[in-house]
């Protein structure tokens, strides 16, 4: 909800679509590079007052951006957004630390990760038609005030839990030189993520670029959906199924098949049809392709630095979504949206490069990990 409805609100008071990128931008680069600083806070010290004070800050910009009158100075709207994204409570990562801890049978955790990436798919699915509608039935400035309500009182619901309240490093009070960057692996999974980001922003562009070439500009909205729907779908399939890839070859594997979908886009940009087919194919590698790489980042962790490793994969799909938007933006305003879809081929056939080259330290510490789980050292 927060990125959309910050774009709207801010053309709205400005009318100027530049400002609103300006204030959508800064707001993605606050929580792209304050999200591995949340993470490490968290590993020291917990959850719960991470969780609890980004929240209430992060809310609390976002409402004062939402009241905010028309002809604002675009210098405060961008202030705001910056504020918001840089106290953006770290709940993803602190999720995902947590599932390893609740399961028994390490065999089983790719299930939950499987699982755990089908559901976040609702919120692509649901928040921006229901930032859009508010915005358009109410305010844009009621749509955003609502975001951050939606997100103070989901963050409040979830500290609340006993699981997230007692939760604590075992190796707290460790200080790790180089963080969770010092693991190649985790650098490994870092450089995918921001392959993927990459490719996802440009494809976010390719579709829009084509709606709007083929003169249905209003279809890029509903095949953004099949998109997400694609993506639902494929989670319980993976779910159902056993849940992310077991191996390195195997994350290989769906990185493959994730690069020729998207690329594939690239066939289908004189027909909304084709794209339709095309794109809810796409869709269906992206969940089971996260859940893989989230189900490596705790074996490959260095102690004490599970939140923080998490984190930097925000960061990185952050980062790489803004970059990919922004590349193949210029693509398509001089080659069309053929030019954006090659920045998709283009960051696809990375991501496989990344994980094909560096895939021999994975595989080794998943066993490190099975084997802390099970109690077993080497």
């Amino acid at each position: 909800m927060f990125s959309i409805a910050l774009l709207v609100h801010a053309q709205h008071l400005t009318g100027s679509f530049a400002v609103a990128g300006i204030v959508g931008g800064a707001y993605a680069i606050a929580s792209a590079a304050s999200a591995p600083l949340l993470g490490g806070l968290v590993d020291r010290h917990g959850q719960t007052v991470a969780l609890l004070t980004g929240a209430t800050l992060s809310a609390l910009a976002l409402t004062a951006a939402g009241l905010l009158p028309a002809g604002a100075p675009a210098a405060v709207l961008a202030a705001l957004a910056a504020a918001a994204g840089l106290t953006m409570p770290p709940l993803e990562a602190c999720v995902r630390t947590l599932l390893p801890t609740m399961v028994s049978d390490p065999s089983r955790l790719p299930r939950l990760f499987a699982f755990e990436s089908t559901v976040l798919e609702l919120t692509f699915v649901a928040g921006p038609p229901l930032a859009l509608g508010i915005g358009a039935l109410w305010s844009t400035g009621a749509a955003l005030c609502l975001s951050g309500l939606v997100m103070l009182s989901g963050t409040l619901l979830f500290a609340a839990q006993p699981a997230s309240r007692r939760w604590r490093s075992p190796h707290v009070g460790r200080r790790v030189r180089g963080g969770a960057l010092q693991s190649p692996m985790i650098r490994t999974l870092v450089l995918v993520e921001l392959g993927l980001g990459v490719a996802f922003g440009a494809t976010e562009v390719g579709v829009t670029a084509t709606a709007h070439a083929l003169g249905s500009p209003a279809a890029a909205g509903p095949l953004l959906g099949l998109w997400g729907l694609g993506s639902l779908l494929g989670g319980i399939v993976a779910t159902r199924l056993g849940g992310a890839a077991q191996t390195t070859r195997g994350l290989t594997l769906l990185l493959a098949a994730l690069a020729l979908t998207h690329g594939a886009l690239v066939l289908t940009t004189g027909s909304v049809v084709a794209m339709g087919a095309v794109i809810l194919l796409a869709g269906a590698t992206i969940a089971p392709t996260a859940s893989s790489v989230y189900s490596m980042v705790e074996p490959a962790a260095p102690a004490g630095t599970s939140t923080e490793a998490f984190s930097w994969l925000v960061t990185a799909g952050l980062a790489g979504a803004a970059l990919g938007a922004a590349a193949a933006g210029w693509l398509a305003q001089s080659d069309g949206a053929s030019g954006a879809f090659a920045a998709v081929i283009v960051a696809g056939g990375f991501t496989v490069m990344v994980a094909g080259l560096r895939s021999h330290g994975l595989p080794r510490a998943r066993r490190r990990a099975m084997l802390r789980v099970w109690g077993i050292s080497r």
